[in-house]
């Protein structure tokens, strides 16, 4: 008997999603509002986020999630952690589990940037549907991962299925933008479905989903392919997008090395039809879980398969994106060092964001992270402020906790910029936070000691203006005798 004659081409309306993260809460939220008519489980392990989605402090911030998650719970979108029951009920499972990179220590590569990435989640989620499930399925992998491993995640269905139960596997990579996520969600570019196109259960399976997008994604939009290549458009999407900002990134290190002004720069590319504005705005690099990830999943993926010049190629992508937050990092040094003495040694700096990007309160791979931490090495005292990251997430992305920020001036978290800069000898804007761009730099200037720097990370001040308040401005793409550093 095949999949559609078992399920009669059933109408769905149960899904489970497994995982209740940064993909699986926004999507299924979105489903639920779209598709009234099926009944939506989010379900993880994690009792703390499962908790969390089920208050009003939902473990994941982006516009407009609170009000649709608030508007929908308790209607048909539910979140739970007996995941076992979930995936018994439901005729459709979506895997949005974390598959982060593996360390390079534990992959012996001795710090190469390129690096397979850990699967041992959703292979554990592989295992755990078949067991549980008492009748066919249909599972949907959303997770971002190396091309290929629909096939593994096919094998452990198959090898851990009940008698008589058949598993179809569809590939369905997010496109979500950290930020915009809801919108993304409502308004995607495309929707990839991947099957197997030979065969005819998972071309049903395929148009299953399908059926689900078309509630509210216009049919033109939706691609299907075979399940390789829409891993394969995943990797490539990213590495491009992730490119293109490595490319404007290096062009900044040249305008600030001739005097051309980065912001001209990039505003006359983008006027080309063929490259468009999107992802041409210098600043300290690209941070979040999935641009690094995907790079270095395609660089290790390319030496996987004998291609070291590709695999060189998009590893300078990662190359250049280091060196970018390396460079501002010790600009800040080396300018305030030289304006007084040799060191920066307890001295004063306010900086203001933490998130790897505006919109969202995420800190993975931020790079405020890393110039945080070069300045303290250095002997600054820092306070920071960011209007959506937690103190915790803050105090752990430095290896410090409460105790040591206590002992201590080295660090100090604010609850507000102007707080944050009170008393400081220079403002370093290490995220595009639109509220930075509205301060009151009168007020500022008035708060901040004599000779007060401001850094620009993100070219987002209006740096004529500073310059009449009498701050020294100093910023990416900009000339400075400060900032051409390739240390």
């Amino acid at each position: 008997m095949t999949l559609i004659d078992s399920q009669d081409r059933a109408q769905i309306t149960n899904v489970c999603c497994i995982g209740a993260g940064y993909v699986g809460g926004p999507t299924c939220a979105v489903i639920s509002a779209k598709c009234p008519e099926i009944s939506v489980t989010v379900v993880d392990n994690d009792t703390q986020k499962i908790a969390a989605w089920n208050s009003d402090e939902h473990p994941v911030y982006e516009p407009g999630l609170k009000e649709l998650v608030k508007r929908q719970r308790h209607k048909n979108l539910t979140f739970s952690t007996d995941i076992r029951s979930a995936i018994h009920s439901a005729q459709m499972i979506i895997i949005a589990v974390g598959t982060p990179p593996i360390p390079a220590a534990a992959d012996g590569t001795g710090g190469s940037r390129g690096l397979p990435t850990d699967l041992r989640a959703i292979e554990q989620c592989a295992q755990t549907i078949a067991q549980a499930s008492l009748e066919s399925k249909i599972v949907v992998s959303k997770s971002t991962v190396p091309c290929g491993t629909s096939s593994k995640i096919q094998q452990i269905l198959d090898k851990y299925a009940r008698p008589g139960v058949r598993f179809n596997l569809l590939t369905n990579p997010e496109f979500l933008s950290e930020g915009t996520a809801i919108q993304d969600l409502l308004l995607p570019d495309r929707v990839i479905i991947g099957c197997s196109p030979l065969d005819v259960d998972s071309q049903w399976a395929q148009n299953q989903l399908k059926q689900i997008y078309l509630h509210w994604v216009p049919e033109h939009k939706i691609l299907t392919m075979d399940r390789w290549s829409s891993e394969l458009t995943k990797l490539a999407s990213n590495a491009m997008l992730a490119q293109r900002i490595s490319s404007i990134n290096s062009v900044s290190a040249i305008c600030e090395a001739t005097g051309a002004d980065i912001t001209k720069v990039a505003a006359g590319c983008g006027m080309d039809t063929r490259l468009g504005p999107r992802f041409l705005r210098a600043s300290l690099g690209f941070g979040g879980s999935c641009f690094h990830k995907d790079v270095a999943s395609l660089v290790w993926l390319c030496r996987e398969l004998g291609l070291p010049e590709v695999a060189e190629y998009w590893n300078q992508v990662l190359v250049i994106n280091d060196l970018q937050t390396r460079r501002f990092g010790y600009c800040i040094i080396d300018t305030l060092a030289g304006d007084r003495g040799s060191s920066i040694q307890g001295r004063r700096v306010a900086c203001l964001g933490f998130a790897y990007k505006e919109g969202t309160g995420d800190t993975r791979n931020t790079p405020a992270a890393d110039v945080c931490r070069l300045l303290v090495k250095h002997g600054a005292h820092i306070s920071i402020y960011d209007p959506k990251v937690p103190r915790h997430h803050i105090l752990e992305k430095l290896d410090m906790d409460d105790t040591d920020c206590s002992n201590s001036d080295t660090v100090l978290i604010c609850d507000g910029p102007y707080s944050a800069i009170a008393g400081s000898e220079a403002v370093v804007v290490l995220t595009a936070w639109n509220e930075f761009r509205h301060l009151d730099w009168k007020r500022v200037r008035k708060l901040m000691r004599p000779h007060a720097y401001i850094f620009d990370g993100q070219v987002l001040l209006d740096h004529s203006d500073l310059c009449r308040l009498g701050f020294r401005v100093v910023s990416v793409g900009k000339k400075h005798n400060g900032l051409h550093v390739t240390m």
